[in-house]
């Protein structure tokens, strides 16, 4: 669908006072993967509300602004903390930057560079290389110490040409979020938090979350204070992990 009859539709629905969350909610139960991403349409219900009436883009005269500004600068920063993941082709779209001044932005002025699909800091400081490798060795040590648990199995008799029995354990939780669904501190409890958790407790009916460690990166709904306490309160050891560091989070590998 054209990217203007998408507008209208959020045109329409700022008019009524609706929340773009529920917008882009609305959008996205019809049109799956060909909806918008909530900042677009955050943006564009923002600019409705300030007195925008076009749906369609402005006629830009000649070549494609190209110049790196001390407000656009913070605007793609800020693109990249919300989605570390989010590709160039969509930085353009919600910064209606071109390809030159965004890459020049990402290289030159913020430093970053993409490893394992993420935007990471170029030049760590010393401090954060060596937490980087302080972190990594206490996290190995734990495991070679068995503190986290290992693959391990049990002698047993077969019938000679039997195949040896295995047992596979099952995943806690397997849960995806739509394209474009944001992932805040709330949907990260009730959604995937708490899912693992009653899991966890459910098959160790007598030891529950004892010794759980949970190591996941520092992504901002996973550091919010809800999010700890939460964890706090159900006896959770969550494991240290470096700052400016996602190439080093588990669920990536």
């Amino acid at each position: 669908m054209d990217k203007e009859y998408f507008r209208f539709y959020i045109k329409v629905r700022t008019a009524l006072h609706i929340d773009p969350i529920v917008i882009h909610n609305e959008l996205n139960t019809v049109f799956g993967d060909e909806t918008p991403p909530l900042r677009t349409v955050q943006q564009w219900s923002k600019w409705f509300r300030d007195g925008r009436e076009d749906v369609e883009d402005e006629e830009r005269v000649g070549r494609p602004i190209t110049e790196t500004t001390a407000e656009n600068i913070p605007q793609v920063h800020d693109l990249i903390n919300d989605d570390p993941q989010i590709t160039i082709k969509e930085l353009e779209a919600e910064s209606s930057l071109s390809h030159g001044t965004i890459q020049q932005i990402i290289s030159d002025h913020l430093q970053l560079e993409k490893v394992t699909a993420r935007y990471v800091s170029k030049h760590l400081t010393s401090f954060q290389k060596a937490e980087r490798v302080r972190i990594c060795q206490e996290n190995l040590s734990k495991f070679e110490q068995d503190q986290i648990a290992r693959k391990s199995s049990n002698v047993a008799w077969v019938a000679r040409g039997d195949p040896p029995p295995t047992v596979s354990t099952d995943s806690f939780l397997i849960h995806s979020a739509r394209r474009g669904h944001i992932i805040n501190h709330d949907y990260y409890i009730d959604n995937c938090l708490r899912s693992v958790i009653d899991e966890v407790k459910k098959q160790r009916s007598s030891l529950g979350v004892q010794s759980i460690k949970l190591h996941h990166d520092n992504g901002k709904p996973h550091i919010h204070e809800d999010v700890i306490r939460y964890l706090q309160s159900e006896g959770v050891t969550v494991m240290s992990h470096p700052l400016n560091s996602p190439d080093l989070s588990p669920c990536d590998f």
